[in-house]
């Protein structure tokens, strides 16, 4: 979420976590905004001509001094979905998503890159056009909207995703818990499976939430293998389709 306030802007995480100070130059950029505005997207970091997640996770993970260098080699682009404030309308939270979508460009009209809307389309030829040809820059797939739903807490679209993933909960790591080696997260079908070795950028993202909850407990996977015990409450994205006997790959901390 990004706010733009009288005299500053304020970044906030999923989690509820500001973040502001390791994504500056998107709080620098979005200065050029009219105050009052509120909006709702993504901090994107393209390497190598590609959308990177691993980047964008390595930013958000780090110090505020290293996030001014990574800065510097892979400049953040902020992809814009959606308006929950405008600044001459107020909360536009309750209006059709067609008209909070006319709001949102009426208010980057004359807004450079790196603060861009992110394209859209009431064209289904466009949209499948989109979905096959936008993969190869590391676009994960499409999101689909009804032109009159209200913006409303939780997910009222439908994502359309090349590699389809669901959200797990985190239950338990393996490994130390300042940088775990992989975590035990509950399936949606309610089965707890270990995830395959973390990278180091997610095992530094995950591990913060890890030892939170006091000393951890042994516990077993639905398929017997040990684990520590951790809260629940954080979710990480994961590779669906996977069977009883499969691995789970963890793509993202939701």
């Amino acid at each position: 979420m990004l706010w733009r306030d009288a005299e500053t802007v304020r970044l906030q995480a999923r989690s509820g976590r500001l973040v502001t100070a390791v994504w500056m130059d998107l709080a620098l950029a979005a200065m050029a905004l009219p105050p009052g505005t509120v909006l709702d997207g993504e901090a994107v970091i393209y390497a190598d001509g590609k959308v990177s997640f691993s980047a964008a996770q390595a930013r958000a993970a780090s110090t505020v001094m290293r996030a001014r260098l990574l800065s510097e080699r892979y400049p953040a682009s902020y992809a814009v979905w959606d308006i929950l404030a405008h600044p001459v309308h107020g909360d536009v939270r309750s209006r059709p998503y067609a008209q909070r979508r006319a709001l949102l460009l009426d208010v980057r009209a004359d807004i450079e890159p790196p603060i861009q809307a992110v394209p859209a389309t009431d064209d289904l030829q466009v949209a499948q056009l989109w979905y096959e040809t936008l993969h190869g820059q590391g676009i994960e797939g499409i999101v689909a909207k009804h032109a009159n739903s209200s913006y409303k807490a939780g997910r009222v679209w439908r994502k359309v995703r090349h590699a389809e993933t669901v959200d797990a909960e985190v239950v338990g790591y393996t490994g130390p818990v300042r940088r775990p080696r992989a975590v035990a997260v509950r399936l949606p079908d309610g089965r707890v499976a270990l995830s395959q070795t973390l990278t180091g950028v997610l095992a530094a993202a995950v591990a913060p939430h890890l030892g939170q909850g006091g000393p951890a407990r042994r516990a077993r996977t639905s398929a017997g293998e040990a684990y520590s015990t951790t809260p629940e409450g954080v979710v990480v994205e994961v590779l669906a389709g996977t069977t009883r006997h499969a691995v789970v790959t963890v793509t993202r901390l939701r």
